[in-house]
């Protein structure tokens, strides 16, 4: 008799060539998933990069590596049709606070467009779960921290952040009328190996080593939320089988009352003070930086803090990798990648 329980379950994970999705596939591969990436390998950032990460992957059998755009009509519907993915996580977006300030019509199409793609996907072949990429942008003006899932989130700040508030009403609303059930996870400032060159983590560690100043906004007053990419999977994969049920709401939850929804933080839980993440570039790196002090841009916040109580009620501790241990294996990933050469 075969046992089921050792049989591949298939996740169709959108965004897979990109930094928080390559590292989901990665652990999704290890632990036996077969994995559908989708990525149209846009030109926001290198595309280099994008090509290596999703490389990796191909490596490896159970990984299917579809280049593509989310938003192409009836695309992601005739993947999951005929691929029958038991989980569906969609990362996939165009990202950026700064970028939506030049480019807002890319966040309509990706985000929104895209974002309506996966849900009909999920509508015609409703997969046991449907796990979707928010962000913590969308508590705006919010000021009061720790951000509970629960707080005020109707003023955001950057055109980025009100796609990502309009995906998760969206997504309400399907979970609603269709019964997909659907976790939103609002992600705070992700960092680690393989991250992305336009956030700051990249740009430092580059900058420093090419000898050339840093831009240090708000005069280094920012606060963030700095999350490791591991830890920020674990929780991913914990949550995978931890779909949301109505009527089982606990203590400060942030399900719905009228469908199968839920909206998570996933952070470290407790705020750096930009300066000491400089510290923290220059002493895995063993260089100072040329410090340049400037004024906050539109569209950013001051500080990002995530409530993680809900999210540890469901799947337990995570793991929290200290800030300079974080910083320190993205430097020695830095190395590494660099002095290969990108190919």
């Amino acid at each position: 008799m075969t046992d089921n329980s050792t049989r591949p379950r298939t996740a169709l994970v959108t965004g897979s060539a990109g930094f928080i999705g390559f590292h989901l596939c990665r652990r999704l591969l290890a632990e036996h998933w077969t994995v559908i990436g989708v990525d149209g390998l846009t030109e926001y950032y290198d595309v280099t990069l994008k090509k290596r990460r999703h490389a990796i992957l191909d490596s490896q059998a159970a990984f299917e590596p579809i280049v593509a755009r989310i938003e192409t009509e009836g695309l992601l519907s005739e993947l999951v049709q005929a691929h029958e993915p038991s989980v569906i996580v969609h990362l996939a977006a165009q990202a950026g606070v700064r970028y939506s300030l030049e480019a807002p019509r890319s966040y309509v199409q990706s985000n929104l467009c895209g974002t309506t793609e996966v849900l009909e996907a999920a509508r015609l072949c409703p997969p046991q779960h449907l796990l979707m990429a928010s962000t913590s942008s969308v508590y705006g003006a919010n000021s009061e921290m720790p951000y509970r899932e629960t707080a005020q989130s109707d003023h955001p700040l950057s055109f980025y952040a009100a796609t990502k508030k309009a995906n998760e009403a969206m997504a309400h609303a399907y979970a609603h009328l269709y019964g997909v059930p659907i976790t939103m996870f609002r992600f705070f400032t992700v960092y680690g190996p393989w991250g992305r060159p336009d956030m700051a983590l990249f740009k430092f560690v580059k900058a420093i080593l090419e000898n050339r100043p840093i831009d240090i906004y708000n005069h280094g007053r920012m606060r963030r939320d700095f999350t490791y990419v591991d830890d920020l999977v674990e929780g991913l994969v914990r949550l995978v089988e931890r779909p949301p049920v109505m009527g089982t709401s606990i203590a400060g939850d942030s399900l719905s009352p009228v469908a199968p929804w839920r909206i998570l933080n996933i952070g470290h839980g407790a705020p750096e003070v930009l300066e000491d993440f400089v510290d923290a570039v220059e002493a895995a790196l063993g260089m100072k930086a040329q410090r340049n002090y400037m004024d906050m841009q539109p569209g950013d916040v001051p500080a990002t803090w995530a409530d993680t109580s809900l999210l540890t009620e469901l799947v337990g501790p995570l793991p929290k990798t200290s800030l300079n241990d974080g910083v320190r294996r993205f430097v020695d990933w830095y190395k590494t990648y660099h002095s290969h050469g990108p190919k």
